[in-house]
């Protein structure tokens, strides 16, 4: 039986490696040798608190993280025609059932039988091989590299909070977050023809990322008072389309007051409370939209597309890499380095 080497979770703020069985490729599926892996926020809450929202690890058994990736097919399934052996690929971590209501109706990410990489019980993929359906397997064009692969997850959500958030040509947006999650709808925004586009967060390494990729302006709210600021950049107006992207009590909260009358509010980043005080007086008196996230549908070729066009260079939210050897030193500094990490990436081979 040919061995790998994968990356567990063995406890909270604890990694170990350890030799498992490489996977059996099934008729449908193919085996791809990863490459790189990203570390998500969902990753790190999990590393470090064992849940995520309402998602637990079950702390009892060794669980392995990771769901963004990319890599090299290396075997194929007797029944897979659209791929063959030395096609780069990016996954799309989430496999659905196919036949209930949410997935007939294309809201497939509504699933609610949805087998998703790193969301326990289900392991990830922080491991050198994976089997995995072939029709979740996007071929990567020869000028998209697998680490740009890897990266199509977390772009694939914010282009997902960019069409629920309508956003159109000319748009004042504010996105109230700059981690990864921030900046890749930062770069969907750009995208879509957003005409100012506001960051704020609290982490000054994050904003300067933030205006390296495009963002008009920027508001450090630790330091600035971001309603003072929002009337200064906005005439008082406020923007057509708020995304809260950092999941904080703190920020969801500030959304009613930062939206346009008629605007349009988006939830993208998920909260450790489930239950946050919110007002809405605010969002009747402006009779503003809230719009929600969850993952993303129908958007990998999509994003594959912008990003080997060049309209959007999304390797460059990546600050740190490390190898496979050194995933407890790259989880830690998830965990631990507000200041100067924005995206860290798991090189595996």
């Amino acid at each position: 039986m040919k061995m790998q080497k994968g990356a567990f979770m063995r406890g909270t703020d604890n990694m170990i490696l350890k030799e498992i069985p490489v996977p059996e490729v099934g008729e449908k599926e193919v085996l791809v040798s990863l490459e790189y892996v990203g570390i998500c926020g969902s990753d790190v809450h999990y590393f470090h608190s064992g849940c995520c929202g309402a998602y637990k690890v079950d702390l009892a058994e060794d669980f392995m993280l990771g769901h963004e990736c990319a890599g090299t097919v290396v075997e194929v399934g007797a029944g897979v025609e659209d791929l063959k052996i030395g096609d780069r690929v990016a996954l799309e971590p989430g496999i659905t059932c196919g036949k209930c209501e949410a997935c007939k109706s294309g809201h497939y990410n509504l699933c609610p039988d949805v087998v998703f990489l790193a969301t326990p019980p289900v392991q990830g993929c922080n491991e050198e091989y994976i089997a995995f359906p072939a029709d979740m397997c996007f071929k990567l064009p020869e000028n998209v590299s697998t680490k740009e692969g890897a990266l199509i997850e977390p772009l694939s959500v914010g282009f997902y909070a960019a069409e629920q958030g309508t956003v159109n040509t000319g748009d004042t947006v504010i996105i109230l977050g700059a981690g990864c999650i921030g900046l890749v709808t930062l770069l969907a925004c750009k995208a879509h023809g957003a005409g100012q586009i506001i960051v704020a967060d609290l982490v000054e390494a994050r904003l300067n990322k933030a205006l390296e990729l495009g963002a008009t302006a920027v508001v450090n709210s630790g330091k600035e008072d971001i309603f003072e600021k929002v009337k200064e950049l906005t005439g008082g107006r406020g923007f057509d389309v708020v995304f809260e992207t950092a999941g904080s009590a703190v920020t969801i909260a500030q959304t009613p007051f930062l939206v346009r009358r008629g605007g349009t509010i988006t939830l993208v980043g998920i909260s450790a409370q489930e239950e946050i005080s919110y007002n809405f007086a605010q969002i009747m008196d402006k009779e503003a939209t809230i719009k929600s996230v969850f993952r993303y549908k129908n958007i990998y070729p999509k994003a594959i597309a912008a990003v080997s066009s060049g309209a959007i260079e999304v390797r460059d939210i990546v600050t740190h890499e490390f190898d496979l050897e050194h995933i407890q030193e790259a989880y830690e500094e998830a965990v631990n380095n507000k200041t100067d990490l924005v995206k860290a990436v798991i090189k595996v081979k």
